[in-house]
């Protein structure tokens, strides 16, 4: 399997075969690929809708530039923890990006998202991320901004009044409740719109057959979440804990 980066002309494929309707995994085998490279290229590239080859190589020229030009020298090179391969963690961060990018998140937001994944102290401050990063303060204010408004960032104050900017363990359960709630809202919204449009007419019937998928979709949201964040993440002195080895009530 080749490796390295794609080449201008791996790009003219892959621009071909998105104009010819080929599936990513379809692509990435014609190159001998591995499909993550074809959705992370794709992706951070304007999407499929978008995609020019041209563009796309004149893009990852300038970056691999700019990482030339940033790179510390000598010393000042940082080392990788836990005997890590830098380039690997480098190229996984891409593709976590990707991920975060393909499931809706703009693309800067995925960027500090995936950075703070990644990170073994589980936060960072605001500096931290604009170098990490190589982008401007102001870029990472709008992304912590957007995802705090999300659920996605919590914001730790330390001494000295700096501010820190990472994950707590129910990060995940909080963005799924808020996803709940807002999928809530837009189901109680459609079953208004029955009325208004006139039982039994076809508009008001698309309206209340959507406001009973919604319902169903948010109440197994919540329950699921609540149910994996009891039995992945159980809180000292749970219940659970209490009753244990001691037999339940219908075992008399």
């Amino acid at each position: 399997m080749p490796g390295g980066r794609l080449t201008q002309q791996e790009r003219q494929q892959i621009a071909l075969g998105l104009a010819d309707g080929l599936a990513y995994a379809e692509i990435a085998r014609r190159l001998d690929r591995p499909t993550s490279t074809v959705t992370r290229e794709v992706m951070r590239n304007g999407g499929p809708a978008s995609y020019r080859a041209d563009l796309a190589h004149r893009a990852a020229e300038r970056r691999a530039h700019r990482r030339r030009r940033a790179a510390p020298q000598g010393p000042q090179v940082p080392q990788e923890a836990h005997g890590r391969d830098a380039e690997a963690v480098r190229e996984y961060e891409e593709t976590l990006t990707t991920a975060f990018i393909a499931s809706g998140t703009p693309r800067m937001m995925a960027r500090v998202m995936a950075c703070l994944t990644l990170t073994d102290s589980g936060s960072l401050t605001a500096s931290e991320l604009a170098q990490r990063l190589q982008v401007s303060p102001a870029s990472i204010s709008k992304a912590i901004t957007f995802l705090e408004g999300q659920d996605l960032v919590r914001r730790y104050r330390e001494e000295g009044r700096r501010e820190r900017y990472g994950f707590d363990e129910d990060i995940w359960y909080q963005s799924m409740m808020a996803s709940a709630e807002s999928t809530a809202r837009v189901a109680e919204t459609s079953r208004q719109g029955v009325a208004v449009m006139g039982p039994g007419t076809p508009a008001a019937t698309r309206l209340e057959n959507a406001a009973r998928f919604l319902d169903f979709i948010a109440e197994t949201m919540i329950r699921a979440s609540e149910q994996a964040r009891e039995i992945l993440h159980p809180k000292p002195g749970t219940a659970s804990d209490d009753s244990a080895g001691q037999p339940r009530p219908d075992q008399g």
